[in-house]
């Protein structure tokens, strides 16, 4: 397959897939949420793929979603446009989470918003110590979706995920590993050399019994919070781009910004 936004490659008993856009902090827009979704499906016809590593080239795992993409795509406006590319974030997650192969988040930089979500969607997470995180949906004003809520419920608990998406607070990535999000976070210098070795233990496993063990936690853990139950997300978020209180949450928040 062809793809504009990410490089994907695959080498058994391994993998690649990585945001390609390193200008622009690898934004998450509808093209590229969309070939991740593909490029899930793709792993999944390679035969002796058993782990791949989920990353972001540059100085950042992922800015987030490009929010001047919510256009519909192709430049639909109308109501069914918006609100398939609005879903196209969902999509990603749940497509890259039921991904046969085991996939390793390698996180460097900022991971913001919806980068966090693909995060998430990923079965381990190996970060930098100086990687930033924030979920600044709210200031944006518009909800956290994509099936992140029931994502960050599942791996850091009910309040302080309502904490942290509501406060839109930035936090490190100790704090990150302390709340259960991470399993390692490693000196930046380090960081390749610590996925090298994460993928090196995994990739000498049996592929049975490595995608048994995914399926079966995930099985588990979709008794007690099941992202599926996310499906209306995007409803929720196309209400809030036309809701003209939100709409003045997201100016004063990008006015903030400018100002530093």
């Amino acid at each position: 397959m062809e793809f504009t936004t990410l490089e994907v490659e695959a080498a058994p008993p391994r993998g690649r897939l990585t945001l390609n856009r390193p200008e622009k902090l690898n934004p998450l827009s509808t093209t590229t949420l969309q070939e991740l979704a593909a490029a899930a499906r793709w792993f999944d016809a390679q035969p002796g793929v058993k782990v791949v590593v989920v990353g972001g080239h540059g100085r950042a795992f992922s800015a987030g979603a490009d929010l001047a993409a919510f256009d519909g795509g192709g430049g639909r406006v109308d109501a069914a446009g918006r609100r398939e590319a609005a879903d196209a974030g969902r999509q990603m997650a749940e497509a890259v989470e039921a991904m046969r192969a085991v996939t390793v988040a390698r996180i460097q930089g900022h991971c913001v918003g919806g980068g966090l979500v693909l995060a998430a969607a990923c079965d381990l997470r190996v970060a930098a110590e100086t990687t930033r995180f924030a979920i600044p949906e709210v200031d944006l004003g518009i909800p956290l979706a994509w099936g992140g809520i029931p994502r960050l419920v599942r791996e850091i608990g009910p309040a302080l995920t309502k904490e942290l998406v509501m406060t839109c607070r930035p936090f490190s990535a100790e704090e990150a590993r302390a709340a259960g999000f991470l399993n390692r976070v490693v000196p930046d210098p380090d960081l390749d050399a610590a996925v090298e070795e994460l993928v090196g233990v995994l990739e000498r496993k049996s592929a049975l019994t490595l995608t048994a063990t995914k399926r079966h936690t995930n099985a588990v853990t979709d008794g007690m919070v099941a992202p599926a139950r996310a499906w209306n997300d995007a409803d929720s978020l196309v209400t809030a781009l036309i809701d003209p209180q939100s709409r003045a949450a997201a100016a004063d928040y990008l006015a903030r910004v400018r100002r530093g």
